[in-house]
């Protein structure tokens, strides 16, 4: 039997949960940028690494006010939200240098929001050939840098403009 090690997450599933009730986010958007993987912080949202992300360099675009729904966001944070992804995008070409990019929101339990009481803005890399066979049968991500070193690369770009 194969196994993969991934020491580096241990501290993610023996930490201190979220409380009942408590947003993720919101903790987040007050919390150290190292410690809560927050990469940038502009008037109206923030960047953060996804905890459990899908390749290396997967961003979240999220607003500090806590909603559900674009349509309950101001068009300053709606619109921030938009430059901040395309920044976001940018940034990700110049330190991945990925194929392709996806980008998308799920809103609402029934779309696949994991988080689904504030709306946010998922960017991430792509490249041809990383869905592989651990991925799509055995339901495993192999992510091949930690989330510390994607945060130093990604807060480096934004800081650097």
């Amino acid at each position: 039997m194969d196994y993969l090690w991934t020491p580096w997450r241990y501290h993610y599933i023996t930490g201190a949960p979220a409380e009942p009730g408590e947003c993720v986010f919101c903790r987040a958007a007050v919390a150290e940028s190292r410690v809560a993987l927050v990469v940038h912080r502009a008037a109206h949202n923030f960047v953060i690494l996804n905890r459990f992300p899908y390749t290396s360099g997967h961003v979240l675009v999220v607003p500090f006010a806590h909603v559900a729904t674009i349509e309950d966001l101001s068009e300053p944070a709606l619109a921030e939200m938009m430059a901040l992804t395309r920044d976001s995008v940018r940034h990700l070409r110049t330190v991945y240098r990925p194929d392709g990019l996806n980008l998308g929101m799920n809103l609402g339990h029934s779309a696949g929001a994991g988080i689904a009481d504030h709306a946010h803005m998922h960017v991430m890399p792509r490249w041809t050939g990383d869905t592989g066979f651990i991925t799509t049968t055995g339901e495993t991500r192999v992510v091949p840098e930690t989330l510390e070193t994607t945060w130093e690369k990604l807060t480096a770009a934004f800081a650097a403009g």
